[in-house]
């Protein structure tokens, strides 16, 4: 299964988020920030200049300036291309080859390049915590609470943050700085996860709290 074109849809608003079955509270000194997937292969799914991609992109940039800003961490994931279909796993099976190593498909997209001091972690599975060192790295930088933003809400989004909570890391999804197949799918993800393992947020909200 290749990947869907996506039809645009409108971001879930501030008002529109459930009430989360957690009590934590974002704090800036704790906090880590994910970029999660935001490479040229998963985002050119997306119906250029339209919602959701082109809010969900601004409103993650706006996240990373504040953290960078702030000495908040900001860390990346990115997949290889031309992954060897044993390292790729049952997600072969699923989703088929993936994407090239060329620069149009592997390459995080220019409004949110990676800049000195960010961390890009490769990424082999659905949740970004799964063969890679995220835990370790927030751990060292004595950092306990992950702002997840990226693609798919509903897919590596909303398995970082089921296993972030598994991890003792509290996690806040950035509602509207993430982008999915369908505000269906967007939804099911912002409300599981309030039910479930951590609490949904808006960008605004997440500013402000970083900024307090």
């Amino acid at each position: 299964m290749a990947l869907p074109k996506i039809a645009p849809y409108a971001l879930p608003t501030a008002q529109e988020l459930p009430v989360p079955k957690g009590p934590w509270q974002l704090e800036p000194g704790r906090a880590a920030l994910l970029v999660h997937d935001m490479q040229r292969y998963f985002v050119d799914a997306f119906t250029p200049e339209a919602e959701p991609i082109t809010p969900a992109t601004a409103n993650i940039a706006r996240l990373i300036e504040a953290c960078r800003k702030a000495g908040i961490p900001v860390f990346y994931t990115a997949q290889n291309g031309d992954q060897d279909r044993r390292d790729r796993g049952l997600q072969a099976d699923l989703w088929g080859p993936g994407m090239s190593s060329a620069p149009e498909h592997q390459a995080i997209i220019d409004e949110l390049e990676p800049q000195a001091g960010d961390i890009v972690l490769v990424k082999h599975r659905y949740s970004a915590f799964q063969r890679s060192n995220l835990e370790t790295l927030m751990r060292a930088r004595g950092r306990d609470q992950l702002i997840v933003t990226g693609i798919y809400a509903h897919i590596g989004c909303m398995m970082t943050a089921a296993e972030a909570f598994q991890r003792d890391i509290e996690a806040f999804f950035a509602a509207d700085a993430l982008a999915d197949f369908s505000r269906d799918q967007h939804d099911l993800a912002v409300n599981w996860v309030a039910g479930r393992c951590g609490v949904p947020m808006a960008t605004d909200t997440i500013l402000a709290r970083l900024d307090s």
